[in-house]
């Protein structure tokens, strides 16, 4: 049964949650909830979801400040050493912070311009802002699944509901403070970071440039701002607030060069060249921007919709109208939901030190418990019922001995039994060959003398038990053997057909005869048998004539 999990991305600006499972080859949404955190803070974006569905087990979002996305090249090592080894570069980057961090990692694929070195993917959160997010999501009526940071979220989308080709794909999702990337060389995850900046960078331009409020330049953003390169603007307000954020543009754009330059550098990926950027997050939807990106950065630069292939037809209606207006701000909470339901997703699952505690106590701890007591009453139970158990043994032991020595007794006279019949059988061959020898001689010799040609004569007659294979009578099978031989009168009128007839009557008047016979001028010998063994398979037998 598919796993049903919940996805959550809380913003500084929006919150979103999803929930439903990965089956056939696609997620189904089951229930959606997004709100406005108009005060940009953890707990008011967690409150402003008000999401008319229990969100169960979640699967948290980690992006800012507060969340380090870091890579480390290690020569190949046992993962027991691996473990240590990251275990200690997070210890010494927590002294250095002055704070408590829950960290997670896992390796990326090998890139073919790097031999005999693992590329490790290390996420650090402080526990801090874990904790703001365990208590928000305990508001909402979800529980921690775990955290993962928001870019491999972004990956997960696109593994699962993007075009994947073998180019190479920068995938940026633009919330207000932050910019989370990955850069994705065919179905490889390259590079993921979350980078400081976002559509909050466009706010502050227009309030400083026009000195608007910061309600006013949002509004003033969404409303009148067009980068498409070239446009032409409707209202004066329209390209005065364009002319003011054009700074901030090129700001993001600087940003999200700097993610390739930085990833060529860190991983070592020198010739690396991105092929097309994909957009998503809140900010995405700033008129003109693709195409704006576009031009700055020299490759095609589109939207991504991951949603196109995924299965809202459970939404209520609400919620799918709601969805569809948040689309673009719920990549991330889609990308957090199939890695919480689909097992075979690249994932990092940051727990924060309480969380795991109380994972290893229930899992550990009270197993342990548990088990012991269980354990006490197994042998208890063992003890009574392996007594009652041996007691009928020991009652089938005794009637089980008495069968064996009647079994005994009874295969003894079995084989004396055997052995008398093998004597008894070796003598019945004997009297049968001599009784049938005196038999077979008798109607050889009635034959010849009723049948035997006028100018024909017998010159021996013999019986003897021996082998002849050419009449079925094999070596070690000896049988009565009746030999005739004779000749002919010199000058008589075609001996040899006169004697191929007398074999034909013999075999019709004797058809259970196995015979073989030749006559060489006028001599002729015939050697026969009543008691060859059985015709081979085929069913064919020698006529005995050459």
């Amino acid at each position: 049964m598919a796993k049903t999990c919940t996805g959550a991305d809380v913003g500084a600006r929006s919150a979103v949650a999803i929930r439903g499972a990965w089956k056939g080859g696609t997620f189904h949404v089951s229930n959606y909830a997004a709100g406005d955190n108009d005060q940009g803070t953890v707990d008011a974006g967690w409150a402003s979801l008000q999401a008319d569905f229990k969100l169960g087990a979640t699967r948290i979002a980690a992006s800012g400040r507060e969340v380090n996305v870091r890579y480390t090249r290690v020569p190949g090592v046992p993962d027991w050493q691996l473990r240590n080894l990251m275990r200690f570069e997070v210890q010494e980057i927590g002294d250095q912070s002055g704070a408590e961090v829950a960290s997670d990692f896992n390796l990326l694929p090998r890139p073919p311009e790097i031999d005999g070195e693992d590329v490790v993917l290390l996420a650090m959160a402080r526990e801090s802002l874990l904790e703001e997010h365990m208590d928000g999501v305990e508001v909402a009526g979800g529980a921690v699944e775990a955290f993962s940071p928001a870019s491999i979220g972004l990956y997960n989308a696109f593994m699962r509901y993007g075009v994947v080709e073998d180019d190479t794909v920068l995938l940026a999702n633009i919330g207000h403070e932050t910019t989370d990337v990955v850069l994705v060389r065919g179905s490889d995850l390259v590079f993921a970071r979350n980078l400081t900046g976002g559509s909050g960078l466009f706010d502050d331009a227009l309030v400083q440039r026009l000195q608007l409020s910061a309600a006013r330049a949002e509004a003033t953003k969404i409303d009148h701002v067009d980068l498409t390169p070239g446009a032409r603007h409707a209202t004066a307000e329209g390209e005065k607030a364009t002319r003011a954020v054009m700074a901030a543009a090129g700001q993001l754009t600087s940003l999200l060069q700097s993610a390739v330059m930085f990833c060529k550098s860190q991983v070592k990926l020198t010739g690396l060249k991105v092929d097309r950027v994909l957009v998503c997050g809140g900010g995405a939807a700033l008129q003109g921007l693709p195409r704006y990106l576009s031009s700055g950065m020299g490759v095609p630069v589109e939207l991504f919709d991951p949603f196109r292939v995924v299965d809202t037809s459970a939404l209520a209606p609400e919620a799918a109208d709601h969805l569809a207006r948040h689309q673009l701000e719920s990549v991330i909470a889609l990308g957090m939901a199939t890695m919480a339901s689909d097992p075979d997703a690249y994932s990092l699952e940051i727990v924060p030190e309480a969380l795991a505690k109380k994972r290893a106590f229930l899992g550990g701890t009270v197993w342990l418990i548990a088990a012991a007591v269980l354990a006490v009453a197994f042998l208890g139970y063992r003890v009574t019922f392996l007594t009652q158990k041996l007691d009928q043994l020991t009652g089938e032991s005794r009637g089980l001995s008495s069968i064996l020595a009647r079994a005994r007794d009874i295969h003894s006279e079995t084989e004396e039994l055997v052995a008398e019949n093998t004597r008894l059988v070796a003598e019945t061959v004997a009297l049968q060959g001599i009784a049938g020898s005196g038999e077979q001689l008798a109607r050889a010799i009635a034959f010849l003398d009723d049948r035997l040609p006028p100018d024909f004569w017998i010159t021996r007659v013999e019986s003897a038990f021996g082998t002849d294979s050419e009449i079925r009578v094999e070596r070690g099978s000896e049988r009565p053997i009746l030999t005739v031989r004779g000749q002919a009168r010199d000058g008589v009128q075609s001996p040899t057909s006169q004697f191929q007839q007398l074999v034909a009557d013999l075999e019709e008047t004797m058809p259970y005869v196995s015979l073989r016979a030749d006559i060489d001028r006028n001599k002729f010998n015939i050697h026969m048998t009543s008691f060859a063994d059985a015709p081979d398979e085929t069913g064919e037998e020698d006529d005995g004539s050459q």
